[in-house]
């Protein structure tokens, strides 16, 4: 009995679904359920999600039109790039992006080692002197190192005016121009990523492992390498990945020394109008930096290391004894190097350039230049940055999470490959846009987006969500929950990382150089010519003021490692 008023049962449902039932789901609820399923029933407005959305789509326009061009840049000439150029151009990158990597990572260990867990005089202010190359840009750095060193240098100079080192030695030795000028370049101007990141590790190292590792009978020696190392693994593949990033990214530096790597390729490609050879290019370097990044992915993946103790103890502050004048040497030689003969220089030919009337109207319509579009950029970056975080810190799914990674994109890629993906994607199809500088500040907010996320996403985590609830039941939209509620409450992380984008495009170089409207100079690009022409008292003032704005952010970096 039950059996048949089962089957009327089923009959009765088939029938009803036949001819429509009102109770059966229909497309518009089953799409309904799916959307709500994938924000976890607690979906964003329209508003809010159009927003992020919209901030994706420029974030990956360079990517997009990179790929686009490459596949129409025909067999020939990817034949020809594959046969004359491309080879040498991985081998000059590769071997660069290695040679820096490896000596910046071994100089900022051991100077993290040496400020944080040694007795060396003056450990506070080390910390803060020795980070100081971070606020100079590689380009300003291979300006004063020409200066010295090269063909009419100081160096040069002193070398004929000392006849038994001509006699002895013969003609002068030293040639900036070259592989080993832009290595020692840009190695002393990025070992900070790697020295900053390590001293935050090596402050927060528990002292019970050593403990343990001595009572075994290890030395100091042996439990560096077998204890503090691993625990530093971490810390050293960030700061590898970040150099390893920028040496690949480099322009400035690499075009004043006369050394070629991808983006000096795609840069004088694209000024000779050949822009089919040059997205060719760019995929090539926008795959090196995919690899890169994997590479530290699956090796972050297989070197975890904890701390599982539950008693933390300060590490020790260890006696230099005999090698404390080593290494009271070799800290004032980096720092000497990498930041004393910079600034000695730049200042030294600033005070020339004031004497011959450097400091006039041009020079602050540069600086007001740099100043408007920086401003803009930063501003643009606030605004665009809330969206992204507030979606992925309240409404998680992978909708959310393609826009965040979508909106890290541009930080990732050189200068010249944003660039060239807005040449293209404003003359075809935006031209009132073309040659303006909002032009250029969009294209900072592709490459610095997400330095103001980051400042913006640390400052929300501290925002409890039942903030968020409570304007919601009080009849608030997700929009106006973010801009009445939450950015009030986050600000001062929001104007942060505004700052950090502002220091950030004021130093930006190659995007500006391609962007820029005609007659529209920054204090980047001033520098780049007179420098580029041999103008020393013309570059060192923009050069120094530049190095000045930088110093602006760098308490927020200290104070974050």
């Amino acid at each position: 009995m039950t059996k048949n008023r089962n089957l009327k049962h089923e009959k009765n449902n088939n029938k009803s679904a036949k001819v429509g039932d009102r109770n059966s789901p229909t497309l518009l609820h089953v799409m309904r359920r799916k959307w709500y399923d994938i924000w976890r029933g607690n979906p964003p407005g329209f508003v809010l999600l159009l927003c992020g959305l919209l901030v994706a789509v420029i974030m990956s326009i360079p990517i997009i039109y990179v790929m686009w061009r490459s596949m129409f840049a025909g067999v020939d000439r990817w034949m020809r790039l594959l046969d004359e150029r491309i080879p040498q151009l991985l081998w000059n990158t590769l071997s660069l992006t290695v040679a820096v990597t490896v000596l910046a990572v071994i100089i900022g260990v051991s100077l993290a080692w040496i400020v944080v867990r040694t007795d060396v005089p003056g450990r506070k202010m080390w910390q803060w002197l020795l980070a100081l190359p971070l606020v100079i840009p590689p380009y300003v750095g291979a300006v004063t190192y020409i200066i010295i060193f090269g063909p009419s240098g100081w160096a040069r100079d002193a070398w004929r005016e000392t006849p038994w080192l001509v006699s002895t030695f013969g003609e002068y030795p030293i040639n900036i121009y070259s592989f080993w000028g832009v290595f020692f370049v840009l190695t002393m101007f990025t070992y900070p990523y790697v020295f900053l990141i390590a001293s935050a590790s090596l402050r927060k190292m528990n002292r019970n492992f050593e403990e343990v590792a001595r009572s075994q009978g290890l030395s100091t020696a042996q439990v560096f390498w077998k204890v503090n190392l691993p625990f530093l693994r971490p810390a050293i593949g960030a700061g590898a990945i970040l150099i390893s990033l920028y040496v690949l990214s480099d322009f400035g530096a690499i075009a004043m020394l006369r050394y070629v790597t991808f983006t000096a390729a795609i840069y004088f490609q694209r000024a000779g109008f050949d822009t089919a050879s040059a997205t060719v290019l760019s995929l090539v370097l926008i795959v090196l930096t995919v690899v890169i990044l994997w590479l530290e992915s699956v090796t972050r993946k297989k070197n975890k290391y904890y701390q599982t103790t539950n008693t933390y103890k300060e590490p020790d502050i260890l006696p230099l004894g005999k090698w404390k004048l080593l290494t009271i040497l070799y800290v004032l030689v980096v720092f000497t190097v990498s930041v004393l003969l910079p600034i000695v220089v730049l200042t030294y030919w600033s005070i020339i350039g004031i004497g011959r009337g450097a400091i006039d109207e041009r020079f602050f319509g540069f600086a007001w230049n740099s100043i408007k579009v920086s401003g803009f950029a930063a501003i643009l970056c606030m605004v665009l940055a809330m969206p992204i975080i507030y979606l992925k810190s309240r409404y998680p799914s992978i909708i959310s999470t393609t826009i965040d990674k979508l909106s890290y994109a541009g930080y990732a890629l050189p200068g010249v490959i944003v660039a060239l993906g807005f040449v293209f994607i404003f003359n075809n199809h935006l031209p009132i846009l073309y040659n303006t500088f909002y032009m250029v500040a969009l294209a900072f907010v592709v490459r610095f987006l997400p330095q103001a996320m980051q400042a913006g996403e640390a400052s929300l985590s501290l925002v409890s969500p039942r903030i968020d609830e409570a304007a919601r039941s009080l009849g608030y939209p997700p929009w106006k929950v973010m801009v009445k509620v939450i950015m009030p409450t986050i600000l001062p992380g929001v104007l942060a990382g505004g700052a950090l984008v502002f220091v950030s495009s004021i130093k930006e170089l190659p995007a500006t150089l391609m962007l820029r409207p005609p007659g529209f100079d920054t204090l980047a690009v001033r520098i780049y010519f007179e420098a580029s022409e041999a103008f020393y008292h013309l570059a060192a003032p923009p050069a120094l003021l530049i190095i000045l704005v930088s110093c602006l952010p760098l308490r927020y970096l200290l104070k974050k490692y």
